[in-house]
């Protein structure tokens, strides 16, 4: 929320209103507004004030203010945009990071914006238009640096500038020449092709011609002598170190308190703690290669602007190089490096006021016997098909036991599990591998799980998603696929059975002849779980229903905070569990003493609404291994789990001088910002952090071959809790390959299923698609999931199920009405597929027969629904009366898709972006963007 007052400079009024970027320079002492035509344009002799705001999945939107110095700007330019920041900062409620920027040391964060390159031009911003002049093709000599965001910087043209390092472009009126040095990488010379592609578009208008050459190649290519002759003749590049230039070296980490005269007292060096900042004062952290300034929410705008102006001036005395980094960061909203350089910070819980207060009120009236109407939750989203095959697998020692149909949705905590799930992609069969491992597993059975899955992987076709689930950590898919689970206690295995007898502990596991307690949860039919707890009172919470089993009585018990959607839930599983049950139903408050009895008597238990845990944005983390190499990680990730699947080795977090980069024994984990699918390259292993799971995506030319090594990555990344999050260890890991991506990894990304599967390194793609060459793929296009015909209309050959999307094995029909949802790009239309058995025999361990892509359905209302989305709506309304709080609101429209009926002119205007890139958007992120213009 902004907060402007009559000093705020004018240039802001309206600023961070809507997500994007907002761009201001200073033109004749004053600063003036950059038209969306002119970003990414810097000039060398300006200064810019940078705002970058983000909707973020759920709370308030994240701004960021960077101020940009070009080389030549003269310091009183410099001086206004640093001081204009903190005012935008003031107005925008004092909740932003500020960074300093310089010409050509750019945090990688701010280049993110500008994909894929800035290159500074001479001279100083107007916002006059200019003239055009007569003058001949100025020939530019650039070097690129940098495999996810690039650094492009001009250097004299000649050819002592070249060297065997780095990548070069040089710039000709006709021709664009690429000349990757020997030393260079291949990811570092595909993204100079991204800026060999975007010079030629803006700066030929796409009519020139481009080639490559590689050092060291001198005859055989006309391309390589016109190049050599532009520099006067081929000549040898002398031999120069692998690490050329200066390098920063980190200092000791000293923190320093900003007096009001903005004079520097060093508080402590190197043993930190959170406790040492006063929220009344200003200080400084220099970290040598960053240094950030700290300010204390009640310190003033003065104090502020004078502890920016001391850490710019210490910066100066001490001759640190342009690469410094300088960060501003207000109290409360301290980056995850920032913290990183103290012993301990404490965990800040995070309030959502709105959420929670909502939330809050409606259960205190509930709880007062208020009849209250409960806002719709957010529908689960599945984003695969949901009808296909699944098997299970108890892992009982060095061996799996198939477990029958009519008993794999019941698993039992003290068990690990194999759970391997089969389903139409399309054009292909997709499948999924769950390594599941129960609560009171032994360290045995888990590591066993992990090697019979990682053994099926190997012997399975194709090349199938794996993935490391812990009991009460499960992913939301995990239960999709299931669909209707029972976890009971005890276990089977000769494992656990030899545990309990060495520990003389009483074995648990449920029989009915005993008392038994089972928690209810789920969103619908379709995702619906039973949890045994323990047979105790404070097992029960308000927030959910449960049924109590004592011998022959059977009880209900109904919490006071509960829905009527989980009541259905609760009268579906007590048909799941035992069709002949005759329970007795209890509402919380009027339970008999038999009841409390069972439970071995009354005692407190939670009565709160459970509150749902906010959920940041996700992450995407590229890593690069440093000392050890890939071969030997399976080895070194040697981790003993203990029943809380605890990992005993901790990591030091050593901090590099460039970007968000933390080296851990061995490797390094470097964070990319405003990440694309493009930044999927092949060469690499990257990790997508969404908090509740985590990915890890190994390219085809990545030195990572196997699953398991990769699975050892993710618990790595977990240990090193890299965004200071204080993630699980338990924390859902995937493990994914290039090219078989799921549908609900997908979705992070606008997806081109087409970049997927190509052939070649970066550099080849990219080389490819630069020249216009179609790349062919190793698999079929994946942009929607199609169905299978079942029957010669097409339509649907199963009864019983209103959705046509329940499997064949599931132990309940669905319903209509149900709250599970399916991703857009999906066909829902599609008639039921045809159940394969993904092995031959009963043993996990061969390989599946080979499936012959069926026909897709040719349902022409199929599409109807992205029609209507993508496409502008017959019928439009003004905007004034299609907002959730108009006093004229319009009637018989759908209400989830207001927008819809917007005229094009209105929802580029109040969306802020096109209807077709609008709809490219996840759902969640579409939603927030109209919950911001009252259309949600």
């Amino acid at each position: 929320m902004a907060f402007y007052s009559k000093d705020v400079d004018s240039a802001f009024h309206g600023a961070g209103a809507k997500p994007g970027l907002e761009i201001w320079c200073v033109e004749n002492s004053r600063l003036v507004s950059v038209p969306k035509s002119s970003h990414g344009k810097f000039h060398s002799g300006s200064a810019y004030v940078v705002l970058s705001t983000t909707v973020l999945k759920s709370g308030p939107p994240q701004h960021d203010i960077h101020y940009w110095l070009g080389n030549d700007a003269n310091e009183v330019d410099s001086t206004l945009v640093s001081d204009e920041a903190l005012e935008l900062d003031a107005a925008l409620g004092s909740c932003t990071v500020q960074y300093r920027e310089v010409q050509g040391q750019e945090t990688e964060k701010f280049l993110s914006y500008f994909k894929p390159c800035i290159i500074p031009v001479e001279g100083v911003y107007s916002s006059q238009p200019g003239k055009l002049n007569g003058e001949t093709y100025q020939v530019t000599l650039l070097t690129c640096k940098g495999d996810h965001v690039v650094h492009v910087k001009e250097v004299p043209f000649s050819r002592s500038s070249l060297n065997h390092n780095d990548v070069f472009i040089l710039d000709t009126a006709s021709k664009i020449f690429l000349f990757s040095g020997c030393n260079s990488s291949i990811q570092e010379r595909a993204k100079a092709l991204e800026v060999v592609q975007y010079i030629k578009e803006n700066k030929h208008s796409g009519n020139c011609e481009v080639a490559t050459i590689e050092d060291g190649k001198l005859v055989g290519d006309s391309d390589v002598g016109e190049f050599w002759s532009l520099f006067g003749g081929y000549a040898p590049i002398p031999r120069d170190s692998a690490l050329a230039g200066p390098q920063q070296v980190d200092g000791p980490v000293i923190l320093f308190w900003i007096s009001l005269q903005g004079k520097l007292s060093q508080v402590g060096n190197n043993s930190l703690e959170k406790d040492m900042l006063e929220r009344n004062k200003c200080y400084m952290l220099d970290c040598g290669a960053e240094v950030f300034v700290w300010m204390g929410r009640n310190t003033s705008v003065t104090e502020r602007k004078t502890s920016i102006s001391a850490a710019e001036d210490f910066l100066r005395k001490h001759e640190r190089s342009n690469g410094t980094h300088l960060t501003f960061l207000t109290e409360g909203l301290e980056t995850s490096m920032f913290k990183s350089y103290f012993n301990s910070w404490p965990q800040a819980a995070e309030t959502k006021l709105y959420d929670e207060g909502r939330e809050k009120v409606a259960a205190i009236f509930k709880h007062q016997g208020y009849e209250v109407k409960e806002l719709p939750e957010e529908d689960i989203e599945s984003y695969i098909n949901c009808r296909g095959t699944l098997k299970v697998w108890r892992v009982n020692g060095h061996e799996l036991s198939l477990v029958p149909v009519s008993e794999q949705t019941k698993l039992y905590s003290g068990d690990c599990y194999i759970v391997q799930y089969t389903y139409a992609g399309n054009e292909r069969d997709e499948s999924l591998l769950y390594a599941w491992l129960g609560q009171a597993s032994v360290l045995e059975d888990r590591d066993d799980a992990i090697f019979h899955m990682n053994a099926i992987v190997d012997s399975t076709r194709g090349d199938p998603v794996m993935a490391r689930v812990a009991q009460n950590k499960e992913p939301v898919q995990f239960f999709i696929i299931f669909q209707r689970l029972i976890v009971y206690k005890g276990g089977m295995s000769a494992g656990y059975k030899k545990f309990l007898a060495e520990s003389g502990i009483d074995d648990d596991t449920y029989d009915e002849k005993k008392t038994a307690l089972f928690r209810i949860q789920g969103t619908s039919p379709e995702n619906l779980q039973a949890l045994q707890v323990d047979h105790v009172s404070s097992s029960l919470n308000s927030s959910y229903c449960y049924i109590l089993q004592n011998g022959a009585s059977v009880f209900t018990w109904i919490g006071n905070l509960t829905s009527s959607r989980d009541h259905d839930l609760l009268d579906r599983m007590l048909e799941l569990i035992n069709p002949a049950w005759q329970p007795i139903s209890l509402r919380e408050g009027s339970e008999p003493d038999s009841f409390w009895s069972s439970l071995g008597g009354k005692t407190e238990y939670p009565r709160e609404k459970e509150m749902k845990k906010f959920t940041e944005d996700p992450h995407l983390f590229k890593f690069t291994c440093t000392e050890v190499d890939y071969g030997s990680f399976a080895a070194w990730f040697d981790f003993p789990f203990q029943d809380n699947l605890s990992i005993l080795c901790v990591l030091r977090s050593i901090k590099s001088c460039r970007g968000f980069t933390f080296a851990c024994s061995g490797f390094q984990v470097k964070e990319i910002y405003s990440f694309t699918q493009d930044d999927l390259t092949t060469e690499d292993v990257l990790v997508l952090d969404c908090q509740k799971e985590l990915y890890v995506w190994a390219g085809r030319q990545s030195t990572i071959k196997s699953k398991e090594v990769a699975l050892n990555l993710g618990l790595k990344f977990l240990q090193t809790d890299i965004l200071e999050e204080k993630l699980s260890l338990e924390t859902p890991i995937y493990v994914i390959s290039e090219g078989h991506e799921p549908p609900f990894f997908t979705c992070f990304f606008e997806w081109d299923p087409s970049k997927a599967n190509m052939h070649g390194n970066s550099f080849e793609r990219k080389l490819a698609t630069l020249k216009g060459k179609a790349a062919s793929g190793t698999g079929p296009a994946r942009n929607a999931l199609k169905g299978r015909d079942g029957t010669p209309d097409g339509s649907r050959s199963r009864s019983g199920s209103s959705n046509g999307w329940e499997r064949s094995v599931s132990p309940a029909s669905s319903i209509s009405g149900s709250h599970l949802k399916f991703s857009d790009n999906q066909n829902v239309s599609s008639p039921s597929p045809v159940v394969r058995k993904l092995f031959t025999g009963s043993s996990p361990y061969q390989d599946s027969p080979a499936v012959q892509p069926s026909s897709p359905s040719t349902n022409e209302n199929s599409n109807q629904i992205e029609a209507s989305e993508t496409s502008a709506n017959s019928i439009i309304y003004p905007y004034q009366r299609l907002t959730v709080v108009s006093s004229d609101p319009v009637s018989g429209i759908d209400m989830t898709k207001r927008e819809a009926y917007l005229s094009e002119e209105e929802f580029g205007e109040k969306i802020g972006m096109p209807r077709g890139a609008f709809y490219k958007l996840p759902k969640w992120r579409q939603n927030k963007l109209k919950m911001a213009v009252d259309l949600f």
